[in-house]
């Protein structure tokens, strides 16, 4: 039987080398892939090794997918002490453990954002929005000591700063607003109000309702 399927399969190969019809050739094609796996199932009875099939490669996916990190989270570090010269101002951070590799620096005119990255398990940031006044942010730099940090700022121009933090002065007036100088000292007067005991808040509310009622023009006369 199986030299059978061998000779049948030797011929049917010749046929298959001169065929020309597409038909013919499909016919004797499927065919011969019929005896194969007829012959295999043989082989396979009478103990011989089966006939290896080369197969292709699966190819594998050479796209890597990052894995996605969520969000890192901060500790805000609000609480810390600060000097100053006539060029720079030094701040001073309490904060043992850190890394200087692993400082992230964001240094502005107006701000300044300072990243410390896995702090003893823990991620830290020390951030001004807004400074008193303008720094030199290519020459501001961060230095690591054993249990504190240094942040100096570069001063734009030299001189003495009255506080870290820009503060606007709320109980002064703006004189210009929208060409109207009342409307900037009745902003001031809201304010004092707002933050006033309540003799000012008296105070400043019959001073308001004179000037409303025209017996004053100017609503700060009682404060004068």
């Amino acid at each position: 039987m199986a030299e059978e399927l061998t000779l049948d399969l030797e011929e049917l190969r010749q046929l298959q080398s001169i065929a020309k019809r597409p038909r013919t050739l499909s016919l004797i094609s499927s065919e011969i892939r019929n005896l194969e796996k007829l012959q295999t199932l043989k082989e396979n009875e009478n103990g011989a090794s089966p006939v290896t099939v080369p197969q292709n490669p699966t190819p594998l996916s050479t796209s890597v997918k990052a894995p996605v990190n969520p969000a890192l989270s901060y500790v805000t570090l609000a609480s810390f002490s600060w000097d100053q010269d006539n060029d720079k101002v030094k701040i001073y951070v309490s904060l043992e453990g850190v890394e200087q590799e692993k400082i992230q620096t964001e240094f502005k005119p107006m701000s300044f954002d300072i990243k410390f990255h896995d702090v003893q398990g823990k991620n830290y940031r020390c951030a001004v929005p807004k400074l008193n006044k303008e720094i030199e942010p290519e020459k501001c730099k961060v230095m690591v000591k054993p249990t504190r940090v240094i942040i100096t700022l570069f001063k734009a121009s030299k001189g003495n700063w009255t506080d870290l933090q820009f503060k606007e002065d709320k109980l002064k007036p703006n004189l210009d607003k929208e060409g109207d100088p009342m409307a900037g000292i009745m902003d001031l007067m809201k304010n004092m109000y707002e933050e006033g005991d309540e003799e000012m808040k008296r105070t400043i509310a019959k001073a308001w309702t004179d000037a409303r009622s025209g017996k004053t023009n100017d609503p700060l006369k009682g404060f004068r």
